[in-house]
């Protein structure tokens, strides 16, 4: 005789072969605190189970399926078909082909090609800076193919290899009033977002993919900027330059490289670095980097890292704007920051200029800060700041006359103090002070090293000094206010 069985019973089999477990000789020190506990749940799962309105039983009790109406999962909407996001933002992505001359007799031939997105209706356009450049050296030639067939030649407006960004401008007649896209917020993205990259693979013109993101913060390896959004949307070569959009037809990100190993992973600049970075190459060029001017520590907090501030360079922005030691910076224009390389990134990409507002801990107070970004000074002179003969409260750096540095430049060892560096914005750079003067006096007492310096500076009074300095055969007076 056949045994019968509740066709439900399936569904309560994994819970009730727990409980079993639990309930053996072997784990009777466990049954007191885990029996009550699998019970409920198997009480809970039953009385799902045998909700007629919500679950349906394949034959035998197999598999489950959603009777209702109502979504399995709140808030989430399957999608349909991708074609209306398509058509409506297909045409701000452009084809850029790449002319490179080879042989000056034989004109210029194509060397690449990438894609793109029409940023503004006048014609400017963000791609990648490896699309435009081949081996550090700009194409000769660039042509951008919209969708509609028409083709303009280019120039670049400003580009940067750390980043891999460019910025192009079309030219020619007909450039205006083109289909520009629309920016989105790459923060706000989250890991299973649904995307769609549309490009010009192996020359194959408007191809799309979708996929989701799979990652945020990707750290591969390619340069100090590095903050990439991965994606499982399909990227080849030929995508580089081209948008990744949203949902919403925004772009969250250009797409920029591949691992050649995998299949199914790809990575983007996030669109927010892109818009922090875009006015600095607009107006200069090239990436020229602001400065803070501060040394961080990262400390480790609760699911995050701090950025904290251990060191403030004299008369940097920072010194400035009143951060101090032990302040911790949270955000940077309303943007989080949570560690180091985060808060190198927002400040960086910034042209020396921009104010940035800093959102600041300090023991336990959250304030706000404008700081004005200067230019980063050059790494050597970074370097002498840490020196010994750092003078900050003037803004020099100084050092010592030996034999080995007087003679290349043909001095008297120990007559005088040769200036190394002079700090951004200090009282220094105000008169007019250059690296390679030679200080020889401080308030009229004559100086043979760093530490003479430091003592006639100690016994000085007021707000000024008084320099004698040296530039090759002439000799003048410089006053200093700090």
């Amino acid at each position: 005789m056949a045994r019968v069985v509740n066709p439900r019973a399936p569904v309560l089999l994994p819970l009730l072969a727990l409980l079993s477990l639990v309930l053996v000789p072997g784990a009777r020190a466990q049954q007191g605190a885990l029996a009550p506990w699998l019970q409920a749940r198997a009480r809970e799962h039953a009385a799902w189970a045998e909700d007629s309105n919500r679950v349906n039983s394949g034959p035998m009790g197999l598999w489950r399926e959603w009777a209702s109406s109502e979504p399995m999962l709140p808030g989430f909407v399957p999608p349909t078909s991708l074609a209306p996001l398509i058509r409506a933002v297909e045409a701000g992505v452009v084809n850029i082909n790449v002319m490179k001359t080879v042989h000056p007799l034989r004109g210029p031939t194509r060397a690449a090609s990438g894609s793109g997105f029409i940023l503004t209706p006048d014609g400017l356009v963000v791609t990648n800076n490896h699309v435009v450049a081949r081996e550090n050296e700009a194409a000769s030639e660039i042509l951008v193919r919209l969708s509609d067939g028409r083709e303009f030649q280019a120039e670049v407006v400003g580009r940067d290899a750390s980043t891999d960004v460019a910025l192009l401008r079309l030219l020619g007649k007909g450039v205006g009033g083109l289909p520009a896209v629309y920016l989105g917020d790459s923060d706000r993205m989250e890991v299973g977002d649904w995307v769609v990259a549309i490009g010009n693979p192996f020359g194959l013109d408007h191809s799309v993919s979708h996929g989701m993101i799979s990652a945020k913060e990707r750290v591969i390896g390619v340069g100090p900027f590095d903050d990439f959004i991965q994606t499982d949307a399909l990227i080849n070569p030929g995508n580089s330059g081209g948008p990744l959009f949203n949902m919403r037809g925004e772009v969250v990100g250009v797409n920029t490289a591949i691992i050649s190993e995998g299949q199914g992973i790809g990575f983007a600049v996030p669109i927010n670095m892109v818009k922090d970075l875009l006015p600095n190459l607009r107006k200069n060029g090239q990436l020229q980097k602001g400065w803070l001017g501060v040394v961080i520590d990262e400390q480790p907090q609760v699911g995050t890292r701090a950025a904290v501030v251990t060191r403030v360079y004299p008369t940097s922005p920072a010194a400035q704007a009143g951060i101090r030691p032990g302040d911790q910076v949270v955000r940077v224009n309303g943007k989080q920051v949570d560690s180091f390389q985060q808060l190198l990134r927002k400040v960086a990409i910034m042209a020396p200029g921009s104010e940035a507002k800093l959102t600041l801990l300090r023991d336990g107070v959250s304030q706000e800060v404008l700081v004005k970004l200067s230019a980063r000074p050059a790494q050597e002179v970074l370097a002498a700041m840490n020196s010994p003969g750092n003078l900050g409260e003037l803004g020099l750096v100084l050092r010592d006359v030996t034999p080995e540095v007087a003679a290349p430049m043909g001095l008297e060892p120990y007559a005088g103090v040769l200036v190394s560096g002079v700090l951004p914005r200090s009282p220094a750079a105000s008169a007019g002070l250059r690296t390679g003067d030679v200080v020889m006096e401080v308030n009229r007492r004559k100086v043979k090293d760093v530490a003479a310096v430091r003592s006639a500076l100690e016994k000085g009074a007021g707000a000024s000094v008084l320099l004698r300095v040296q530039r090759g055969d002439v000799q003048q007076y410089v006053a200093l206010k700090y």
